[in-house]
């Protein structure tokens, strides 16, 4: 039996883009723990690549930060704090990345955060046609074009990507 669409209720994320008036498409999943974006790219039938994790992280001064990331490459930490001029990264636990954001780990999205954040973007993510990116919650990706991290978040162009 064929799977009937399911209604996604609004999220913070959701909320922001239709302000801003961004297209955008919804792709519910069936979340698995720590399926992490190989399980949601699976399900949705779309490249790993073109799926983009929303990663919560942090400076040397503890001050919060979003990165933007291919969901099959991983984020160098040390060229990251080199190309945004700290001593150093690192992700935030996730009951930290929590607080920062309003979104529980696993559903949280670059949209709609809790709490105004500096957000960098993988270079490469900028030259994908289209991205899939959290929507606000787990099991939850919106459809989008990738320029909208410049222009709606500010985001600033950095490549940390490491092959995983």
């Amino acid at each position: 039996m064929a799977k009937k669409d399911k209604h996604i209720s609004e999220t913070p994320a959701t909320q922001m883009l239709r302000r801003a008036g961004v297209a955008f498409t919804e792709h519910p999943y069936d979340y698995v723990e720590h399926g992490g974006t190989a399980e949601s790219a699976r399900q949705l039938g779309v490249p790993e690549h073109e799926v983009v994790k929303t990663l919560v992280m942090q400076d040397d001064k503890a001050q919060p930060l979003v990165v933007l990331m291919h969901g099959d490459r991983q984020v160098s930490t040390k060229n990251l704090a080199r190309e945004i001029g700290v001593k150093s990264v690192e992700p935030c636990k996730p009951e930290v990345a929590q607080r920062h954001s309003g979104y529980l780990v696993g559903g949280t999205s670059p949209f709609g955060l809790k709490r105004a954040m500096p957000v960098y973007v993988e270079a490469s993510v900028l030259e994908l046609p289209r991205i899939f990116i959290n929507g606000g919650r787990r099991g939850f990706l919106v459809g989008l074009q990738p320029q909208v991290a410049l222009t709606l978040l500010a985001a600033k162009a950095v490549r940390c990507a490491l092959a995983v």
